[in-house]
């Protein structure tokens, strides 16, 4: 009898029935069932599987040699520190015997993609505003956990400690993490990362502009002392978004019932984690980007400063995002016009909805 192979994504490529049996059977996840491509991700990085055993999904051929071990770091954090729901356990096998890349195993999480088109079209205007309330909910919640001072993950040592401010600029392309004799502050950690993207953004296409970068230095001289003010370090996902969640409708409303996707967290400032899904929900309805930060804010109360800070945070997001355009999107990029034509009205948005702080 033939192998049976699946056709995937361009970076995982062609896949056999036999390759992933054997991925169950290392972790004695039961007899290979089915396997269905999962509709959401940049990278397509991930498989549905469904064994004797239950539903689980299959992530191979990371972005780096960190991105698995960092992911299972704070997957296991979350899962022992709080009552956010994640996949866990999140189980490596970095043989490389039957595939040409470490992968992992990890439980599928109950619930919708709400980011999936035919899902969304569903959706009425109120579940939408419930379902961004529930986002706000479950960001407070991962915020619970907490450090002393800012701080990433060190996968050599399987720990999250402090970094030199150049190494925490230049994640995910930085070598490895030196050391520090004192924890660098939040200021100089977040104007570093700032102006590191922007000068790759700079050196990508020469639409990052000269007055873009003096528009960016604008805004970080107005949040200069926002940002010096004392808080406390907090779980800080950075790509916090409806993407990277399902949802679930339970008899009190809408919860989230998963979270997933760990690559890029740290210990920072919660503000941070507002900007993303804001951006993402102003895009399409700015009633439902109201709704999250409203409900954020309540349960949250700014400190001083937000103000100041928020416009740098969103340009930290924006900037993250177009320097990606500029590498790998280029027709994309192409249509945007320059930084500050595109990113500006994310800047604005607390004004724009009216908040205060």
């Amino acid at each position: 009898m033939p192998q049976r192979i699946y056709e995937t994504s361009k970076r995982l490529g062609p896949i056999s029935h036999d390759q992933l049996s054997r991925a169950l059977a290392r972790f004695e996840l039961g007899d290979l069932l089915t396997v269905e491509p999962v509709p959401l991700g940049l990278f397509g990085q991930n498989l549905f599987v469904t064994s004797s055993a239950g539903e689980f999904v299959f992530r191979g051929a990371p972005l780096g040699p960190a991105q698995f071990p960092t992911e299972r770091f704070f997957t296991r954090l979350l899962h022992e520190r709080t009552s956010v729901p994640v996949p866990w356990p999140y189980q490596i096998d970095d043989a490389c015997d039957f595939f040409p890349w470490s992968y992992v195993i990890m439980p599928r999480m109950p619930g919708l993609q709400v980011m999936d088109r035919k899902v969304r079209r569903e959706l009425t205007g109120a579940e939408l505003r419930a379902i961004a309330r529930a986002m706000a909910y479950n960001l407070v919640a991962m915020q619970q956990v907490t450090m002393p001072y800012c701080a990433r993950y060190d996968p050599d040592r399987d720990i999250v400690r402090a970094v030199p401010v150049k190494d925490h600029a230049y994640w995910p392309f930085n070598n490895g993490c030196g050391e520090v004799i004192a924890p660098p502050s939040h200021r100089e950690l977040v104007t570093a990362r700032i102006r590191r993207i922007l000068q790759r953004a700079h050196t990508a296409s020469d639409r990052t502009t000269t007055a873009d970068v003096e528009w960016a230095e604008e805004l970080i001289e107005r949040a200069n002392a926002a940002l010096a003010l004392p808080f406390t370090p907090c779980f800080t996902m950075e790509d916090y978004k409806e993407g990277n969640v399902v949802l679930s409708r339970t008899p009190d409303g809408w919860q989230v019932s998963g979270v997933f996707d760990f690559m890029g967290c740290y210990f920072g400032d919660g503000e941070t984690d507002l900007s993303r899904i804001t951006a993402e929900n102003f895009d399409q309805d700015p009633e439902v980007a109201r709704e999250f930060l409203a409900t954020y804010l309540r349960l949250r109360a700014p400190r001083p400063g937000f103000r100041e800070r928020f416009p740098l945070y969103m340009l930290l997001d924006r900037l993250i995002i177009w320097e990606y355009f500029q590498r790998h999107e280029v027709e994309v990029a192409s249509k945007l016009g320059s930084l500050r034509d595109w990113a500006e009205r994310y800047t604005r948005i607390a004004d724009t909805l009216g908040f205060d702080g």
